[in-house]
């Protein structure tokens, strides 16, 4: 009994990391993140950056907003959005942040 237990708060913390929604087997969602509130800056270009996380022991990769405009060369941000990819839940894991912006 104890075991069971322990199997559901398992499953009901693993959603975390994986956006508004979830699926315990396979994710590959798309979400919104922040816009901005003037609506003056145009998507001219688009950047993105990822983490990979394997079997939840490793992770790497950065992004971070900040960074992925600078080293693409988006001076003014209009968008950030996200997505993750997940199989597994645990075994591999893609969240990419996605931004849009002005080079000038």
């Amino acid at each position: 009994m104890k075991y069971l237990i322990l199997i559901i708060l398992i499953c009901l913390n693993l959603n975390c990391a994986s956006g508004p929604v979830g699926g315990l087997l396979y994710t590959n969602n798309d979400y919104a993140g922040e816009v901005n509130p003037d609506n003056s800056i145009p998507s001219i270009a688009e950047a993105k950056g990822c983490q990979i996380s394997l079997l939840g022991l490793f992770s790497v990769g950065d992004s971070s907003a900040g960074q992925i405009a600078s080293s693409s060369g988006i001076r003014r941000i209009a968008t950030i959005d996200h997505s993750v990819f997940s199989i597994l839940h645990i075994a591999f894991v893609r969240n990419c942040t996605i931004i849009t912006g002005a080079t000038y």
